[in-house]
């Protein structure tokens, strides 16, 4: 069994703690938050105690932390955690800044802790399922990726303002399901963004709508498309063109029902946001923490994986604020 110390009691811990008390092989044994209310909140509903961080990471009886804080304290809490012999899981991105992130990464080796990054969206079933027939051979050799990802609508300006930006905050999601997808860094990133939603989003300095290219050493090709407004639903689709065929992970619908009538041909919506439509992922997402931390195997996602998606948001920011393609090896050096 477990122990897990829960670091953050906000929306996003709510769904870990539920993940974490439903593994069998884990147990919830502390929350803590900047908030001691909130964490006395979230710690009575899963039946455990609040704690402060210092305590939790202090605490040698528990094993692991999840870390689900604000992004500006990730890396401080990895390095804690780590040097204090726990394993992490922190949700992404590592930082708000790249070179704090390549500092992270050098300490953390320092220790050998294991440290997984959040990105939850590798473990949903039908981006899983498209990967396996990828590497599988069922289209050939991938060509041109297209990644679709726009939210219902905005989030609050005075998240915006401490987000880190659109390619940090949101498209980095997108950016690791590139490199997951296509097994490799590109060479260039290539950026335009508008905040054509909400111009006061713009007066912050980020960006609301945004599209990136990804081009590769082989010549493949990845197009990724953000939007924080779509009217209709959380759109998260992805199309993979190869070679000898084309894959598709369509869009969760609130349900499967289709009417025809003389009218016309309609069906559902997709689901609203990340919550209905990604919950199975954080569950498989824990479910494989656990496993590579009792089996004693490898991570499926690394505290490298998410340097590196950082690193390809940095590229893309600086590439819409200039116009120009920007070199991964000029980011990377």
């Amino acid at each position: 069994m477990i122990k897990v110390g829960l670091l953050g009691a906000g929306r996003i811990a709510g769904v870990h703690a539920t993940a974490i008390s439903s593994h069998p092989g884990s147990e919830l044994a502390a929350v803590s938050d900047y908030f001691p209310e909130a964490a006395q909140k979230l710690a009575s509903q899963y039946g455990t105690v609040a704690r402060t961080t210092e305590e939790i990471i202090a605490d040698d009886s528990i094993d692991a932390v999840l870390i689900a804080t604000s992004t500006d304290t990730h890396s401080d809490l990895i390095e804690a955690a780590t040097a204090a012999g726990k394993a992490v899981l922190c949700e992404k991105p590592v930082d708000l800044s790249l070179e704090r992130a390549q500092a992270c990464q050098e300490a953390v080796a320092k220790t050998d802790r294991p440290v997984m990054i959040g990105f939850n969206r590798r473990f949903d079933p039908n981006f899983g399922a498209l990967k396996n027939a990828l590497v599988a051979g069922e289209i050939g050799k991938a060509e041109l990726l297209s990644i679709t990802s726009f939210d219902p609508a905005p989030p609050p300006l005075e998240y915006v303002k401490v987000s880190g930006g659109l390619f940090r905050d949101m498209m980095i999601h997108d950016f690791d399901m590139a490199n997951f997808i296509m097994g490799d860094l590109p060479v260039s990133v290539t950026a335009v963004g508008t905040s054509i939603v909400d111009p006061a989003i713009g007066d912050t300095g980020d960006v609301d709508t945004a599209a990136v290219t990804l081009t590769y050493a082989d010549g493949r090709i990845a197009v990724i498309k953000n939007s924080r407004r779509a009217v209709y639903g959380y759109d998260q689709r992805v199309e993979l063109l190869g070679s000898e065929g084309l894959l598709q992970a369509q869009n969760m619908l609130e349900n499967t029902v289709v009417k025809s009538t003389t009218s016309g041909v309609t069906g559902a919506k997709p689901t609203y946001f990340f919550l209905e439509r990604y919950m199975p992922a954080y569950a498989a997402e824990w479910a494989a923490f656990v496993e590579a931390l009792t089996s004693g195997g490898a991570l499926p996602v690394t505290l490298a994986d998410g340097v590196a998606a950082l690193a390809m948001a940095e590229a893309a920011t600086r590439s819409a604020k200039t116009g120009a393609p920007v070199m991964m090896a000029d980011i990377l050096s």
